[in-house]
């Protein structure tokens, strides 16, 4: 049996316990993390792409006001710039260091409402 591919391990695990709309945002970043990882080895130019930012972008909006914000959004400007230029190692340790920032809010805020 074939397993899906996780990009973003820790903010899964986070957001598995958080309300299903930002579990299905967390779902949703991750699979279109998996679909530009394909497409930049693939060297192909195409829609998911273009629109990664804007799904990473509707997860990094559940950590706004939050002291890491400012890490998630850095973290979320650097992957979008190796998008731009097709760089698949700078992609790697951008999506390595946006995953950390958004699971360590993530378990923040879970812990607070617990």
């Amino acid at each position: 049996m074939m397993r899906d591919a996780v990009f973003l391990p820790l903010t899964m695990e986070a957001a598995g316990s958080c309300g299903s709309g930002l579990r299905n945002k967390a779902e949703a970043a991750n699979r279109a993390a998996a679909e530009c990882w394909t497409e930049m080895v693939g060297d192909c130019d195409t829609t998911s792409r273009r629109t990664l930012i804007l799904t990473l972008h509707d997860l990094s909006e559940a950590t706004a006001g939050t002291v890491q914000y400012r890490r998630v959004a850095e973290a979320e400007a650097l992957i979008d710039e190796a998008v731009r230029e097709g760089d698949g190692e700078e992609f790697a340790e951008a999506l390595v260091g946006y995953d950390l920032a958004v699971a360590t809010v993530l378990s923040r805020l879970r812990s607070q409402s617990a």
